[in-house]
């Protein structure tokens, strides 16, 4: 590869994957899912992804997709439980992989961040659940600790549609552990109370996330499967004092149990939810570098074409993930390959349920002007 090509645009292999750059499409929730059901809609979710695969050589991330109905608690987001939705999926799958890129689907359960109403409305025996009965400042109701039982059934459903996602075409999947939901509430001792083996100490806490891990990757192989985790979010009330020992803990027993774990996906302490915020000095992941060194990590959060370009070349080992400059550019490695101007996200439109509005309508480059 000749020197004068930035790492950002270098090929590297990600688990199986050979991809052609390191440019990738974060996971986003937009809500463009039937309800009820659960489906991904036809043919607008397939030509969002397909747009967005249009850079041979890509690797995309879907959107946070449920593991089993119960898991869930929002409306207009996919699922991966039913034969509908692995036909669904299917049809997109093959048409990312037509364009020549690569596909992970992110396996996601919500625990305390479930509707409530939404959970009774789908099912009146749904319970709203986390790892322990530890309720979010922005809601009205508790949930309820799950029993040890019911955590093994969540490890099963884990491997379950990890195993239904290589069915509908996907390369391999990624564990949800970000971002305050289920997984997340068992690791940070701010949401889990609990007493037994599966809280109190770092090593209870990160009990189920590793859990889940084996069963997914028995279930599809290490090399197929990654895992995302946010050590600094303050979203949905979470944030320990002193995340660097559970994390670090989490990485390192990954790290020796999966030698070919695909990767871990981290989220910078710049970012909550979907929000931007600054960081203080000490707020960085380069604990988790360290620790996960020199296997594959991918870095999302808030990247720009020169802070993506910088970071590739500082650590070699890992890829970037764009979010809300890939849901507004669907060409966006080409983008910044060559130095094409951005198209501006429209906020207003990120959760547009059912609306193609804001979701296929972003123009490609074309013959955009440089930068």
């Amino acid at each position: 590869m000749a020197a004068s090509v930035p790492k950002l645009f270098q090929p590297i292999a990600v688990g199986r994957q050979q991809l052609k750059h390191r440019v990738v499409l974060a996971p986003l929730t937009r809500y463009r899912s039937s309800d009820p059901g659960h489906v991904p809609l036809l043919p607008m979710m397939k030509e969002y992804y397909t747009q967005r695969a249009s850079t041979p050589g890509t690797l995309l991330v879907t959107e946070a997709t449920f593991i089993a109905a119960r898991a869930g608690g929002q409306s207009h987001v996919p699922g991966i439980w039913s034969e509908e939705q692995i036909a669904a999926w299917k049809e997109i799958t093959d048409s990312v992989h037509a364009a020549g890129s690569h596909f992970f689907l992110q396996l996601w359960a919500l625990g305390r961040a479930a509707e409530p109403e939404q959970l009774r409305k789908e099912d009146p025996s749904f319970p709203f659940v986390s790892a322990s009965d530890v309720k979010l400042t922005s809601s009205n109701e508790s949930p309820r600790a799950l029993t040890v039982r019911e955590i093994q059934e969540y490890v099963g459903m884990y491997a379950q549609a990890a195993k239904n996602a290589l069915r509908a075409g996907f390369d391999g999947v990624e564990i949800h552990g970000a971002n305050g939901y289920l997984i997340d509430q068992f690791i940070q001792d701010v949401s889990n109370k609990r007493t037994d083996d599966y809280g109190g100490r770092l090593e209870n806490r990160v009990r189920f996330a590793l859990e889940v891990v084996e069963g997914v990757t028995n279930a599809v192989g290490a090399e197929r499967t990654g895992i995302r985790l946010s050590p600094w979010s303050t979203f949905q009330d979470m944030g320990m004092a002193d995340p660097k020992p559970t994390f670090t803990h989490l990485v390192s027993e990954i790290k020796k149990s999966y030698p070919n774990f695909a990767y871990i996906h981290v989220i910078e302490p710049r970012v909550a939810g979907d929000n931007d915020h600054a960081g203080d000095d000490s707020s960085s992941n380069d604990f988790l570098r360290a620790a996960w060194a020199p296997k594959r990590m991918i870095s999302a959060g808030g990247y720009a074409r020169d802070t993506a370009l910088a970071r590739a070349e500082e650590h070699p080992d890992e890829v970037i993930a764009f979010g809300r400059q890939f849901l507004a550019n669907p060409d966006l490695p080409l983008r910044l390959m060559r130095g094409i101007r951005l198209n501006e996200p429209n906020r207003e439109t990120f959760y547009r349920a059912g609306s193609p509005t804001g979701y296929t309508d972003y123009p490609f480059a074309r013959d955009a002007e440089k930068v």
